[in-house]
């Protein structure tokens, strides 16, 4: 039996672009009187978060209205950008990043391209736009926050069994004060799930969250952006392959939400054979039997749904003995082989581990979803607010899956409201379970930001 390769849909050509960094906000500034002096220098000292999205058709005018937007949302200077372009403007990445330094003068600029976007409009609104030209930007204002910008590519990646100090020198961020990393990745032949495994290894405790650039459809071309001030020289880079990242220390913390969109069926199975990714035993049962065994005890409606929309969910906890929803990692069925009975997953697997099928659709990633944000409000009632996030969602939610627009932000907004999101439509989310980060697929991952202290 065999299962299919790692997806390469990377593009591996690599653009390199230096140009000055020009910005229309180096302007002299009007006097203000001694008492917006203190209010602008408080406001200063604090955290700022501001969005921006654009559903222009030129790009030169959706860069304009973004920018004018997110820079007059804030009282003092940027430190941080992040940039999400849709796939309609495909022909156009590689004048994004000029463009947007003829408007905007940011240290560190991250961004990609996206099968979509999403982000805050006008009138404060969240907006999932999956299949027309947008971009969104967000700006965040970091005061005793340090921002550290890199890019590797898989050739790169040091060998599973090295050492963290190898996974440090790549990166070039220590491990203390622990960092916070967002990624940004280009395909599945970028090394993204090695990156992570590294990265979970050599920096303890750190939280990861981010997302797989997209295209416009099956074997579209993706794009990662990336703006780096350094020594006084504004570098600006446009890749095709690889990972970008920015590492965030100092006063921030950066929370996550997973929503993997699924729901238990039958009881928890243990692997009792398996190699690599396949499954030869469960309980000591042929799996395929298992599993049509599970079936035939469903719902007319499950077992409809379970022909396109079933899954393995791997328990995480191998001590907990009463596993709920919310308490597995999501895997695709990759293929059977009806001969053995075996069942190839998405990761790997060995004997000792518990999993459970489980099924996937609008109302389960609903609920999951819902679940987690009810959780997360009730935990963090005594912190220092929330001031901005991030979604990073799969192609395959969205509309696609819930019939009607702006589904997941909307409930985001019911739990937490009142501040900017950004963020875009992955071919891929990352983001923590069970204490460990994964790429994961129709999920909707959130990064959280909020101060460490008041």
């Amino acid at each position: 039996m065999t299962t299919p390769a790692s997806w390469d849909g990377g593009d591996k050509r690599l653009a390199l672009i230096f140009v000055g960094c020009n910005s229309s906000q180096n302007q002299k500034s009007k006097p203000t009187s001694p008492k917006r002096e203190r209010s602008s220098k408080l406001m200063a000292d604090q955290m700022q978060w501001a969005n921006a999205l654009s559903t222009r058709h030129s790009l030169e005018a959706a860069v304009t209205d973004v920018v004018e937007r997110a820079v007059s949302s804030l009282t003092a200077p940027a430190d941080l950008g992040l940039v999400f372009i849709s796939s309609a403007f495909t022909s156009e990445y590689s004048r994004l990043l000029p463009l947007l330094a003829e408007k905007l003068s940011v240290p560190v600029l991250i961004g990609c391209s996206g099968g979509g976007v999403i982000g805050t409009t006008v009138n404060g609104e969240i907006q999932e736009l999956e299949a027309e030209p947008a971009i969104s930007l967000t700006l965040a204002h970091l005061p005793g926050v340090k921002v550290q910008v890199f890019h590797v590519v898989a050739e790169e990646l040091p060998d599973l069994d090295s050492s963290p100090d190898a996974w440090v020198d790549l990166i070039g961020v220590p491990t203390s004060p622990t960092p916070q990393f967002i990624l940004l990745s280009s395909s599945f032949a970028s090394g993204i799930n090695d990156l992570l495994q590294g990265l979970d290894f050599a920096y303890p405790g750190s939280v990861i969250v981010g997302g797989q650039a997209s295209g416009g459809g099956i074997g579209g071309r993706v794009a990662l952006f990336c703006n780096d001030t350094e020594g006084g020289e504004c570098q600006q880079s446009l890749y095709r392959e690889g990972t970008i990242g920015i590492a965030l220390t100092g006063n921030i913390v950066l929370e996550t939400i997973v929503a993997q969109g699924c729901r238990p069926i039958g009881k928890p199975l243990q692997v009792t054979k398996a190699d690599r990714n396949i499954i030869l035993e469960l309980d000591e049962k042929v799996p395929l039997v298992v599993l049509r065994d599970l079936i035939a005890s469903l719902s007319e409606h499950e077992r409809t749904l379970a022909q396109h929309s079933l899954f393995v969910g791997v328990a995480m906890d191998e001590f907990k003995l009463a596993l709920q929803q919310g308490d597995f990692l999501i895997r695709g069925i990759l293929g059977v082989d009806p001969t053995a009975g075996a069942i190839a997953i998405g990761d790997r697997v060995r004997p000792g581990q518990r999993l459970q099928f489980h099924l996937r659709d609008a109302q389960a990633s609903a609920e999951d979803l819902e679940l987690l944000l009810q959780s997360y409000q009730h935990q963090r009632d005594s912190e220092p607010s929330a001031v901005a996030a991030l979604i990073f969602a799969c192609l395959g939610r969205g509309e696609g899956l819930y019939g009607k627009p702006n589904f997941d932000s909307e409930l985001f907004r019911r739990y937490v409201s009142d501040i900017p999101v950004g963020g875009f439509f992955c071919g891929g989310e990352i983001g923590p379970v069970g204490g460990r980060t994964f790429l994961h697929a129709y999920t909707s991952a959130f990064g959280i930001c909020r101060q460490n202290q008041l």
